[in-house]
């Protein structure tokens, strides 16, 4: 656990690292849509890659050498860094770390986990239920009240998160978190638990989600522009709705292939005109922080969307997960992102260039 939250933390660092690069290089516009379009791209097809090589592995080898794996891959990519990115431009901030406002974010976010969790096991009205919620709320508003009045240097400037791109685009992504993360892991456990699939099996089984996912990535940027970013938000509701159809007696492809492509293609299209939204209109120091944000709004909506999506599945009691239930519920998450959406405002073409696109 402790190795898991060492991952977690270069993890944490690392994506919204490679989306300030993105923000700060590319000026607001067609342009830098096209990039985070190849960048969610590019995700998505490191997903697809980790789910087949992950399920050869585990068949051929041991679960294990998932793990092993990373270890030469992260050597190739650091090399790759050294050699292929501009080094960092001198910085006249301190770069000093906001370790109180870390701490109690980091212990807000925890305990509101710990208790939905909990809620699932013991209900809601169980005393471990009520402390981790209680301990999350006097968390997360010291937080809140640290970065506004005591933070030299805060994680989160409170200037930024009142511009409507940021808050509008945060929550939107929130909201998308807790649908598209909790997917995979219900999915997989479908497919193992219910059809019987093994690692590998498993792995290809996701391959529709991805290569259409990174197909509707790709295609975007060219659809925002005849549509606008708020016209892409319904496809995944629908397609969630369509798999909440699924029974312990369906198969694979009239049970699985068909939603797969609806909400795929739904996911490909959200996710850039969301980031483009959020990263739109903000000053390059603030870039970093702006990733980050959106990073940790989307992993925060996808842990506690996981945790309350299996607190409704069990919900019965039984011995078997209720995936009708939890693909309905994902539905009505997804509808609220695209009522969310009716917030975001339209990217503005950038007129300025910068430092590296002259170049």
């Amino acid at each position: 656990m402790a190795m898991r939250a060492v991952k977690g933390l270069g993890a944490a660092v690392l994506a919204p690292a490679t989306l300030t690069i993105l923000t700060t290089t590319f000026p607001e516009g067609r342009g830098r849509t096209k990039a985070l379009a190849i960048w969610t791209a590019v995700s998505s097809a490191g997903g697809a890659a980790g789910n087949l090589i992950g399920g050869v592995l585990t068949d051929t080898l041991s679960w294990r050498w998932i793990l092993l794996i990373n270890v030469p891959i992260g050597a190739v990519a650091i090399l790759a860094t050294l050699r292929l990115l501009p080094a960092d431009r001198s910085r006249a901030a301190s770069g000093r770390l906001d370790a109180p406002g870390a701490v109690l974010a980091t212990l807000g976010v925890t305990a509101l986990v710990y208790g939905v969790n909990q809620a699932g096991t013991q209900g809601w009205t169980a005393l471990n239920t009520l402390t981790g919620l209680t301990v999350s709320a006097a968390a997360l508003i010291a937080f809140a009240v640290t970065e506004a009045r005591y933070a030299t240097a805060p994680l989160v400037p409170p200037g930024l998160v009142r511009l409507r791109p940021i808050w509008a685009g945060n929550i939107t992504m929130l909201l998308a978190g807790g649908c598209f993360i909790p997917m995979w892991y219900f999915l997989s456990l479908y497919m193992q638990d219910v059809l019987h699939y093994g690692a590998l099996a498993t792995g290809i089984g996701f391959l529709p989600h991805t290569l259409v996912g990174i197909a509707a990535a790709r295609l975007a940027p060219t659809v925002m522009e005849r549509t606008g970013a708020r016209g892409l938000i319904v496809l995944s509701a629908v397609g969630f709705l369509w798999q909440s159809t699924i029974s312990t007696g369906s198969g694979y492809l009239d049970g699985l292939l068909g939603p797969a492509i609806v909400m795929s293609a739904g996911m490909g299209l959200l996710i850039t005109p969301i980031t483009t939204t959020v990263t739109s209109g903000i000053r390059e120091q603030d870039a970093g922080a702006a990733s980050g944000l959106m990073n940790t709004t989307r992993q925060l909506g996808g842990v506690v969307g996981l945790a309350a999506l299996v607190t409704l599945a069990t919900a019965d009691g039984g011995p078997d997960l209720s995936y009708r239930a939890v693909f309905m519920a994902t539905a009505a998450v997804c509808v609220g992102v695209a009522v969310m959406a009716l917030a975001l405002p339209a990217p503005q073409e950038g007129r300025g260039e910068s430092v590296a696109m002259r170049r």
